[in-house]
């Protein structure tokens, strides 16, 4: 009862601001879930446990207030953004107005959960810009063209499996909590487990998208779509759509990498599994032999994309990796 008074305060607190169906869908979620729990409960203990719950979650709601990430106004594109006319930097890829301006640009500057600060796994620069043939940066843009123009079936069917777009789906960590919930269930793990499993893979995907876009914002570099038609074939359209932000790193990769880390901590570095998080969307599930193979086509899912660039990939792996470790070190449960 004590977790469902939290769950029920916290879901209301974030989701506040749906409309009245998603408000109705909460009220009946949580009166479902409230009397499935407190059956059987003297009502002396459910008030209490309800009590509790509650003040468990305005505890940390109100510690989350400081975090940098409490407001977001606009759906995170800010009103006021002067962009970085240089070659080579982010230039808006979509015709929508809101767009124009890049995708919560601040979020770096978030306290962060088990990193010691934002920019504690940093990562090399990408290659130096250029529209020279000859340089690395035009033979990584070439790459990524050629990649979409010469997709196989099955390189389509990963760039789509890991798309995860905002709207569309529980978005890329919502994929890695779906594939760890699903493990969770089928080894029927007790409340305990879950509980420090969920929470471990939440801190490391959100210190992830920290420490990704604190890179994002640093580097602001050209999408793979803006490069490419200006450069190497103005017809060129990639596969997915292209989010509205800075190419390097990879959020796919650094998020994905960190998931890979911590679930490889818990569960072991050879263990197979098979994920079906979109099945109800018609996509077949995958099988992996292991969580870093996951990780490795969640990354290369973007190059198949047409949204980034190698470099962004097996960097931001690499930095996901360094996140991870964080998340891992903390201690839980029976070692706290």
């Amino acid at each position: 009862m004590l977790l469902h008074a939290v769950f029920a305060r916290a879901t209301a607190n974030f989701f506040g601001n749906t409309g009245p169906t998603g408000q109705r869908a909460m009220a009946a979620m949580a009166e479902k879930y409230g009397a499935r729990v407190s059956d059987g409960l003297a009502p002396e203990v459910a008030a209490a446990s309800v009590a509790q719950g509650s003040a468990v979650a305005d505890h940390i709601l109100a510690w989350s207030q400081g975090d940098g990430g409490a407001v977001v106004e606009n759906m995170g594109f800010p009103l006021a953004f002067t962009p970085d006319t240089r070659p080579g930097h982010w230039k808006p890829t979509s015709t929508i107005a809101q767009q124009q301006a890049p995708l919560l640009p601040g979020w770096g500057s978030n306290r962060p959960f088990a990193m010691p600060a934002a920019d504690a796994c940093g990562l090399p620069p990408p290659p130096a810009y250029s529209e020279e043939k000859g340089s690395q940066f035009y033979a990584e843009a070439f790459e990524t063209y050629e990649a979409v123009r010469n997709l196989t079936p099955e390189q389509t069917a990963i760039a789509r499996f890991w798309s995860d777009d905002p709207m569309l789906s529980t978005t890329p960590p919502g994929h890695w909590m779906q594939i760890a919930l699903a493990l969770l269930e089928d080894e029927d793990a007790p409340a305990a487990r879950r509980a420090e499993v969920m929470a471990r893979l939440g801190i490391t995907v959100a210190d992830a998208f920290i420490a990704c876009w604190q890179a994002k914002y640093e580097y602001d570099l050209i999408r793979p779509v803006t490069y490419i038609k200006k450069v190497i074939d103005k017809n060129w359209e990639p596969l997915l759509i292209t989010p509205p932000f800075p190419e390097y790193p990879s959020g796919h990769s650094t998020q994905s990498g960190a998931a890979a880390t911590v679930l490889t901590a818990i569960w072991g570095p050879d263990f197979a599994f098979a994920d079906g998080s979109h099945e109800d969307d018609g996509l077949p599930e995958r099988a992996f032999p292991s969580f870093w193979a996951a990780a490795d086509e969640a990354g290369i899912s973007r190059l198949y994309g047409g949204i980034h660039f190698r470099a962004a990939i097996e960097q931001g792996l690499e930095q996901g990796r360094c996140v991870g470790a964080y998340a891992v070190a903390l201690k839980m449960g029976a070692q706290a």
